[in-house]
C-alpha cells in the first residue's frame, strides 16, 4: 500500500492509496481506525469494521452496491480499504434520482440502507461512474442495534418490493440462518452480537412487511447536511 494523499471533505481521516500485488495495481480509499473521530453512539474504532460489514452484506445479497472493501493492516494501522470509484463529484443522488436507468439500483439501496440501519445516507454517498453504474459508499455509521435510519431516499416508501429483490432477501435470510456460513463468520468479527441480532430482526421485518419502509413520524429521518 502506498499513500497518495489525504482525501478532502471527510469527517474522518481517509487516504487515497495505491494497492499493488505483483504487476496488479489498483486505487483504493484507506480509512485507518486511529483516524476515526469518536461518536457518542458508536463504539470508538468500529467505523472501519462497519464499512467492511456493509460490503459483506451487499456482496451476499448479490447486489454489489458497495465497492469491494476489506479490513487490512495499512501504513497507519488497521483500517478499511475500499476500491476507489472514479466519478464526477458534482453528480450525485439528487441530480440522478429522476433518471430511470438508476431506479432498480436505487430500489435496492433503499432496502439495503434499512437492512444495515444506515444513519447517514447522504446524496453525495451515491457515486455514478463512467460506465453509468451507481455505487454506494461511506457506511461507517451503520448496523447500530437501535433504529437510526437517516436517508435521502424515501420515494419508494410503502411500494411493494420487487419479487426478484424479495428472492434475494429470502436467500440472505437462509445464509444468516446458517451459523457457520461465511457471512456469519465474517460478521462475527466485525459486529457485536446485539448488532447481528438486530440485522436479522430488520431482515425479518422487511420480509414480513413486503414493501419499502416509510419514515416513522416524529423522528429525524434525513441526514444533515443532505449532500
Amino acid at each position: 500500500m502506498e499513500e497518495r494523499g489525504l482525501l478532502p471533505y471527510s469527517s474522518n481521516y481517509s487516504f487515497l492509496v495505491t494497492m499493488r500485488d505483483g504487476e496488479l495495481e489498483l486505487p483504493g480509499v484507506y480509512k485507518p481506525r486511529r483516524g476515526e473521530n469518536p461518536l457518542w453512539d458508536f463504539p470508538t474504532g468500529s467505523l472501519c469494521l462497519r464499512e467492511t460489514a456493509a460490503y459483506d452484506v451487499s456482496a451476499a445479497l448479490g447486489w454489489n452496491l458497495v465497492p469491494p472493501t476489506v479490513l487490512r493492516q495499512g501504513t497507519r494501522g488497521v483500517g478499511s480499504v475500499q476500491f476507489f470509484i472514479e466519478c464526477d463529484p458534482n453528480i450525485h443522488y439528487f441530480s440522478m434520482q429522476e433518471d430511470a436507468r438508476y431506479a432498480p439500483a436505487l430500489r435496492q439501496l433503499s432496502l439495503f440502507d434499512y437492512l444495515i440501519n444506515n444513519a447517514d445516507r447522504k446524496s453525495g454517498h451515491c457515486l455514478f461512474d463512467e460506465e453509468n453504474r451507481m455505487w454506494a459508499i461511506d457506511h461507517g455509521v451503520c448496523f447500530h442495534s437501535e433504529y437510526k435510519l437517516r436517508t435521502v431516499i424515501w420515494e419508494y416508501s410503502e411500494q411493494p418490493i420487487d419479487p426478484a429483490l424479495l428472492d434475494d432477501l429470502n436467500a440472505l435470510q437462509a445464509v444468516l440462518d446458517q451459523p457457520e456460513s461465511a457471512l456469519n463468520c465474517a460478521l462475527a468479527d466485525l459486529l457485536s452480537r446485539p448488532e447481528r441480532a438486530a440485522l436479522c430482526d430488520r431482515l425479518e421485518s422487511l420480509l414480513a412487511l413486503g414493501c419499502h419502509p416509510d419514515p416513522p413520524p416524529h423522528q429525524r429521518n434525513f441526514p444533515w447536511p443532505p449532500i
